[in-house]
């Protein structure tokens, strides 16, 4: 039997649109940490203050393989991180000393002195902070004015000595008259701004409907370097081929339109220019690295259409034919995930696993079941609309996953999923490492299909709030249906990330871990992509060697809405192959949001 591997560039293209979209790391996030601005602070579409509709996210997801950014809201809450973990109630304290996070030098410290020992009307959070830095909600200054009223109404009632003096009355009085001019000034300018407020409201784009978007520009370039491809027989006979400097480019818009008070419609519109490619001329390295934002197209596409519907407080439901995919359904514990202001790479984004089978059309739910955990689920297809042979929703490329998201405590997030595929040519749409894992018979043009079962975690741990270590590992297992034998395949990342790193807002990150590798093959004699790029027989084995690959990246976050990103990418033994020579890639990347 003759066969030969393809590089099955279809799946490339459509991939690595996705990805760009799927920035989806942004809005992904789960859980409990409390980060300081990490990343851009202005969520698009409907916000928590005008609807609790807000359900899933996209984060960073969309319909694009390695989508990097998808503002699409959380499924259950529209807030970043998508699903924070209610805050326990605030405690009330008697002494100002109780709040570790207030210090005598605070510019604050006399006033918040005063309300705590002489009014006791001043609440802490359960972990004896104040958080004097943080945007109040209008919530919370209800609370807190409520709280001053009800005690300064008891000192008046009971009549003790810490009663409300006239001589406090007089001081008051006197500061108002002092301070006439500034309050009449300060009045001026709040009604300016209702005037102007006013003015918006009646020309915005829609009552209805929410305009964002985003533009990412990115510069790179590789080093020079000679591989082994096929066939591997040690000798670096190749070149390759992407040395020279590009420049790729993903602009995003998207549409959050309210149904009800508790559903809206995401529509979402991308366009792309630009590749990393080419590469080594083969498909076992040809996935070495693939840029988040990296998602050409031959034109203007729909990423997004689907319906979110907060079915009730804790449950929430997505369906719809495109940006129906794990990275859009999944909430997940690295809440820097965004190819827009997080990590460079496609593979630093999140566990390959969770980019399985690049779903465009299908159903998720988001079911927050207790306090500090919850559970999504999703089933999806890669071309629902098509409905011939290999295709359709039932019959083509198709994805279960399940995940279950823990806060075990306040400082770790912790992540479980499985995930179950089935390809109708052997290729699991990860487009990160060894991602075909069966060969293609030239005779009939067609690789064999696979069911493939995977399993995988992520964690994240807060040691401080500047410093965040995290960590996930996977595993999958395929089977070609009807025939003995499987492949297996690995994968693995660990990471460093440093919010605020010498500036607010600003982000370091220091990525390490290995694509997908495939660590034993015995499908029948012909399938197996190791042996067949090493010997041309397709006979049973594993990779000869293992990739790894190393990021490091500072986001200069200039404003709410631009940032600047440079880093760097050097990876070794590409394509699992040791007589590779390392390729190394600058990269600067600029995005802008609205």
């Amino acid at each position: 039997m003759k066969v030969r591997l393809i590089r099955r560039s279809h799946c490339i293209g459509t991939f690595a649109c996705l990805l760009v979209a799927a920035a989806d790391g942004v809005t992904q996030k789960a859980i409990a940490q409390e980060y300081t601005d990490t990343v851009i602070t202005q969520e698009p579409g409907i916000t928590s203050q005008e609807s609790e509709a807000i359900l899933f996210p996209h984060s960073p997801h969309s319909s694009i393989p390695p989508l990097l950014y998808s503002p699409t809201p959380p499924l259950l809450h529209s807030s970043t991180p998508p699903l924070p973990i209610a805050e326990e109630p605030m405690a009330q304290v008697t002494s100002v000393s109780q709040l570790k996070d207030v210090q005598p030098t605070d510019w604050a410290f006399g006033a918040l002195q005063s309300l705590v020992e002489r009014y006791g009307c001043i609440a802490g959070y359960p972990d004896s902070s104040y958080r004097g830095n943080r945007a109040l909600t209008r919530y919370e200054f209800a609370a807190g004015v409520n709280a001053c009223l009800d005690r300064v109404n008891e000192l008046i009632t009971t009549a003790t000595s810490d009663l409300l003096t006239r001589e406090d009355l007089a001081t008051l009085q006197k500061l108002q008259e002092e301070f006439a001019a500034e309050l009449a000034t300060l009045r001026g300018r709040v009604d300016d701004l209702e005037a102007r407020t006013a003015e918006i409201e009646a020309n915005q784009f829609s009552t209805t409907t929410k305009l964002s978007g985003l533009l990412i520009v990115g510069v790179q370039g590789r080093t020079s370097n000679r591989g082994d491809v096929s066939p591997r027989d040690g000798q670096k006979d190749t070149d390759d081929g992407g040395t020279n400097a590009n420049v790729i480019s993903l602009a995003q818009l998207y549409l959050t339109s309210q149904i009800t008070p508790r559903s809206y419609l995401f529509t979402g519109l991308l366009s792309g220019n630009g590749t990393s490619a080419p590469r080594f001329n083969n498909s076992v390295s040809r996935n070495d690295v693939l840029l988040g934002y990296e998602f050409p197209t031959d034109n203007l596409i729909i990423s997004d259409l689907n319906y979110h519907w907060l079915v009730t407080d804790n449950l929430a439901v997505m369906v719809g034919t495109e940006g129906v995919s794990m990275p859009a359904a999944f909430r997940g514990p690295n809440r820097v995930e965004s190819a827009a202001t997080g990590p460079l790479s496609y593979f630093a984004q999140r566990n390959p696993i969770l980019n399985m089978g690049y779903a465009h059309g299908g159903i998720a739910i988001d079911w927050q079941f207790a306090k500090r955990a919850s559970l999504q689920a999703i089933y999806s297809s890669y071309s629902p609309g098509n409905p011939g042979t290999r295709s359709g929703l039932f019959d083509g490329n198709t994805t279960t996953g399940v995940q279950l998201l823990l806060t075990p405590t306040d400082t770790v997030d912790l992540s479980l999923y499985y995930v179950n595929n089935y390809s109708s040519d052997g290729c699991l749409l990860t487009f990160v490492g060894d991602e075909c894992l069966t060969t293609v018979n030239s005779n009939i043009g067609k690789s064999a299909p696979l069911q493939t079962n995977a399993v995988g975690a992520t964690v994240n741990w807060q040691i401080s709030p500047s410093i965040t270590l995290g960590a996930w590992g996977g595993y999958t297992k395929s089977y070609i249906p009807g025939r003995s034998g499987n492949v297996e395949t690995t994968n693995y990342m660990v990471f460093l990330n440093f919010p605020d790193l010498f500036a607010r807002g600003n982000l370091g990150g220091i990525y390490i871990g290995q694509p997908p590798k495939i660590t034993s093959s015995d499908l029948p004699v012909g399938n197996n992509v190791p042996d067949f790029v090493n010997t041309g027989l397709g006979r049973a084995g594993g990779q000869p060697g293992t990739t790894t690959q190393i990021e490091a990246f500072y986001r200069f976050q200039l404003t709410d809405n631009i940032s600047i990103t440079p880093g760097i990418i050097h990876i070794l033994e590409p394509g699992h192959t040791p007589n590779n020579d390392p390729v190394t890639i600058g990269i600067l990347r600029s995005s802008f949001s609205f």
